[in-house]
């Protein structure tokens, strides 16, 4: 026993030892880069990197996503830092929760791999205003991304904040820590055009200002193609083999490779094979690319109000190679796995061998490096989207498919194909649940009125602009009127019906008539502004207009976006005896937010002041109805989505953490001319549009709930259903993986 406890203390010594001697090397590990690659501690790498954005996940996620992703072969994690939620206003910052950026960066070193960080602080990333709080745009003086002081002041005052919380933590690199890229500014190039001489001066100052923190690593700017030479211009796309930077002393950087896309309510289901993202990937290092990230390498979700777009859903999966519940998408993540693994096998060549490009045949290529030790490595392509082709290099036969690459580490033997998919697959299913308690399941009722509570928030004779008005800070806006209608109307003896038309800048609408639910009318993903033509049933007396405007997610991108509108533009009725009563500009009434919101009914235990019903059934196709229920965890430890295909719209929390948006909206179905697909045909240049699925179905029916959310009993679900929906066929469903092949 004594010999066993010494050799384990010998052991554990050695182990010490080892630590201390790596803790000694990342100390030192400056960051430079040449025209190659970057160099880290003196040492050339490639880069293979994960997007995992740590406020879409949840802390009791991050080391599984992590290690998921080192297992999956990637040696560095990305993030952006996300403005809105660590600055909600100004001067007060919050790191808590989903937001505990240094505890996600500690994880990341903790397991051996380099972080990415792109401070920006604007993102853009379908995230709600792009990442910028909204506080800022209603400072005098502010246009966001342009020339002008008060942008420039609150954009290098985060970006500073975040600099020394980061240095505190010793982070950098050149301190002992993982990160060893940062970048500032996002796609800047696009738009710096549209603000004029402004917009290259507001580039200029940008990396000036990152530079001048001194964080001793290199910054980027992404899709930046007048990037100043301190910062090292970068590509975003689903290709970026063809890419240089704009100076030849940069390495070259693929920021975002996007291995699926993201999806809108009402909208189709964009995928991407595994094939086509793993060609991409080989033709960029083959190419000499020596730094490649995956954007999104785990989408997760967007709990809460976070998404952007507007109508981003609350699914952020991505078609990501570790899906939005933190499992390995297969076969992607697996067939990406062996394509990282083959890269690697060349690494050295790759970042500092002799490159020669050889073509082999029409449509065909080789990518040689070569050193002066002998040993080479090659990149054969087949460009062709059609045809398989078999070439002849260095006296040897290669079969290539159609749009393929295949990795040759020793010039000779083929490791790896880009068509060739040999991972397994898997199948995923949701399995469903009834919600269960064991005091037995109850549930408490509370329905809104329609319209104003209490004392309107203000009174206008003119319809305003929902976000100017609420601020972001609830989605709802109630837009208020009354008409009084004589007895002498025709259409009240003849049973005509008015025709109610309504425009609006979006994004969606429900509408009531005394107090009645008429229905609703919404924008989408691809066109936000929206109008309404619907019958009314109006009385002889007062009739009462409530209509309650909403957002889904703000604008996130583009030139002066800050300044795009939502809200009711114009409001009329036609069929009266004089004709059309224009309503636009009558008294109007206001109320910011639905009643339950302020009376804060999604906090767990908190009643509101408010009488609630208490049954075993609660009421069906109901709006503007809150519905509460005590329930246990789902059985298993399977990751767990909340089935709200029943459910009209709405808002959902757990214990009073935010589920975030419901709404299973129904996809565009079949035309003639925009079709889903059965199976997607790999080969070909990817645009998101290529191969759609879901025609005619809920385009989210599951909402993740975090397993860390639940407690073993007791747990307290909040619903706020906006215009009707069946409670009772609400479910919790596990994700299951069924089978493995």
């Amino acid at each position: 026993m004594k010999r066993v406890t010494g050799s384990i203390a010998s052991s554990a010594i050695l182990v010490a030892m080892v630590f201390l001697l790596s803790l000694r090397a990342i100390e030192s590990a400056n960051v430079t880069y040449d025209h190659r690659s970057l160099s880290i501690g003196n040492r050339r790498q490639l880069i293979i990197s994960a997007a995992i954005h740590y406020p879409r996940s949840v802390p009791a996620m991050w080391p599984s996503l992590v290690q998921t992703a080192k297992e999956g072969g990637c040696n560095a994690i990305e993030s952006y830092v996300f403005w809105n939620g660590h600055e909600p206003s100004p001067g007060k910052y919050y790191f808590g929760g989903r937001y505990n950026l240094v505890k996600f960066i500690k994880i990341v070193q903790e397991a051996g791999m380099h972080m990415i960080l792109r401070i920006g602080p604007f993102v853009a990333a379908e995230w709600n205003y792009g990442g910028v709080p909204v506080w800022l745009h209603y400072v005098p003086g502010t246009v966001f991304r342009a020339d002008n002081e008060p942008w420039k002041h609150y954009m290098e005052s985060f970006t500073t904040y975040i600099v020394n919380v980061l240095k505190k933590e010793k982070l950098f690199a050149p301190q002992g820590g993982p990160i060893i890229l940062s970048q500032v500014e996002n796609e800047y190039g696009y738009y710096e055009k549209d603000y004029g001489k402004g917009g290259k001066r507001y580039a200029q100052w940008s990396a000036s200002m990152a530079v001048s923190q001194n964080i001793g690593v290199p910054w980027m700017m992404c899709q930046q193609w007048d990037a100043p030479s301190t910062v090292i211009s970068t590509c975003n796309g689903f290709y970026c083999d063809q890419f240089t930077p704009n100076t030849p002393d940069k390495p070259k950087i693929w920021t975002e490779n996007w291995p699926g896309w993201f999806k809108t309510f009402g909208g189709r289901d964009p995928h991407r094979p595994a094939e086509d993202v793993a060609y991409s990937v080989a033709r960029f290092f083959g190419k000499g690319g020596s730094v490649h990230n995956y954007y999104m390498y785990h989408g997760g979700t967007n709990f809460g109000r976070t998404s952007g777009g507007p109508f981003i859903t609350t699914s952020y999966d991505y078609e990501a190679p570790i899906d939005e519940y933190g499992l390995p998408r297969l076969p992607k993540w697996g067939h990406l796995k062996n394509l990282h693994k083959a890269i690697m096998l060349s690494e050295n060549l790759l970042i500092s061998g002799e490159h020669q490009n050889i073509t082999l045949g029409h449509s065909l290529e080789a990518d040689v490096y070569t050193d002066s030790s002998g040993n080479c490595a090659a990149f054969l392509s087949n460009l062709d989207d059609k045809s398989d082709k078999t070439v002849m290099f260095r006296n040897t036969s290669y079969h290539l498919p159609a749009w393929s690459v295949s990795i040759l580490p020793d010039c000779k033997n083929e490791v790896f194909n880009t068509a060739k998919v040999t991972s397994k697959s898997s199948k995923v299913e949701m399995s469903p649940e009834d919600l269960k308690s064991s005091s037995g399941l109850k549930w408490e009722v509370f329905s809104e009125k329609p319209g104003i509570w209490g004392e309107a928030d203000f009174v206008k004779n003119e319809l305003v602009d929902h976000i100017n008005t609420t601020k972001d800070t609830t989605d709802y806006l109630w837009y208020t009127t009354s008409i009084k209608v004589s007895e002498n109307e025709e259409f009240l003896s003849k049973g005509n019906r008015p025709v109610l038309f309504i425009e609006s800048k979006g994004h969606t609408l429900h509408v009531f008539i005394n107090k009645e639910y008429l229905g609703t009318a919404t924008g989408n993903g691809t066109h936000v502004p929206f109008k309404l033509k619907k019958s009314v049933s109006l009385k002889a007396g007062d009739n009462n207009i409530d209509l309650l405007s909403m957002t889904v997610g703000l604008s996130n991108a583009g030139s002066f976006y800050e300044w795009v509108g939502a809200g009711l533009t114009s409001v009329s009725i036609k069929g009266f005896n004089k004709g059309t009563l224009n309503l636009t500009n009558s008294k109007w009434s206001y109320k910011l937010g639905v009643q339950g919101e302020h009376l804060e009914l999604s906090k767990p235990g908190n009643s509101g002041a408010v009488k609630w019903t208490v049954t075993t059934k609660p009421p069906k196709k109901q709006p503007l109805t809150w519905y509460k229920v005590v329930i246990d965890q789902p059985s298993g430890s399977e990751p767990v989505g909340l089935d709200m295909i029943s459910m009209g719209k709405g808002m959902a929390w757990l214990n009073g953490e935010e589920i975030g948006r419901y709404w299973p909206r129904i996809a565009r179905k079949n035309t003639p001319n925009d079709e889903c697909v059965k199976e997607c045909d790999y080969r070909g240049k990817f645009m998101p549009d290529k191969c759609l699925t879901g025609c005619g179905e809920p385009s989210q029916r599951w909402y993740h709930v975090p397993r860390s959310w639940f407690k073993a009993s007791g747990n307290e679900l909040v619903i706020f259903e906006e215009k009707g929906g069946n409670p009772m066929k609400i479910k919790l469903s596990r994700r299951k993986v069924s089978a493995v092949q």
